[in-house]
């Protein structure tokens, strides 16, 4: 029974020092964001249409931060595509969201449907003035209507 309990005060112990580990896991710095890469990002310049939400089904929330430090970034324009119903890139799935002051951004949108097996997605491309542009795909989970993500920029300078 002794060495049951000595088990059992041994497992106590190191699950403590795992909960204290993480608990300031969050304080440790930031890494910074690896590009997926793709898209269909338009290479004219023409500039994304300053509209947020494009539907609704799906809302896909954000925030964009520099390394080192994770300090807000301001004013990035965070540029979206995805399919239209029609299983088209177009107009209509075509949306962008400038960050505020603490580096938030949201976009609303229908559920995009999949394309060619790959699941529900939403193309990003994130740029700010002094950061290397950055582009990711984020993939929706089955049935997934609200959606979280985090962008580290790293700067240029």
């Amino acid at each position: 029974m002794t060495g049951r309990l000595l088990l059992a005060a041994a497992f106590a112990t190191a699950i403590g020092f795992i909960a204290a580990g993480s608990a300031t896991s969050a304080a440790a710095p930031c890494r910074p964001s690896a590009s997926a890469g793709g898209g269909p990002f338009e290479t004219n310049a023409a500039p994304p249409p300053r509209r947020s939400r494009i539907g609704r089904g799906h809302v896909l929330t954000g925030r964009v931060l520099q390394y080192p430090g994770c300090a807000p970034v301001r004013g990035a324009l965070i540029e979206f595509w995805q399919e239209s119903a029609n299983g088209r890139y177009d107009r209509r799935g075509h949306g962008s969201a400038i960050t505020g002051r603490n580096g938030a951004f949201t976009f609303q949108g229908p559920v995009p449907p999949g394309e060619f097996g790959r699941p529900s997605h939403i193309h990003i491309h994130v740029s700010a003035a002094g950061y290397a542009d950055f582009v990711t795909t984020y993939f929706l989970a089955r049935g997934e209507r609200r959606g979280r993500i985090t962008v580290v920029l790293v700067s240029d300078v």
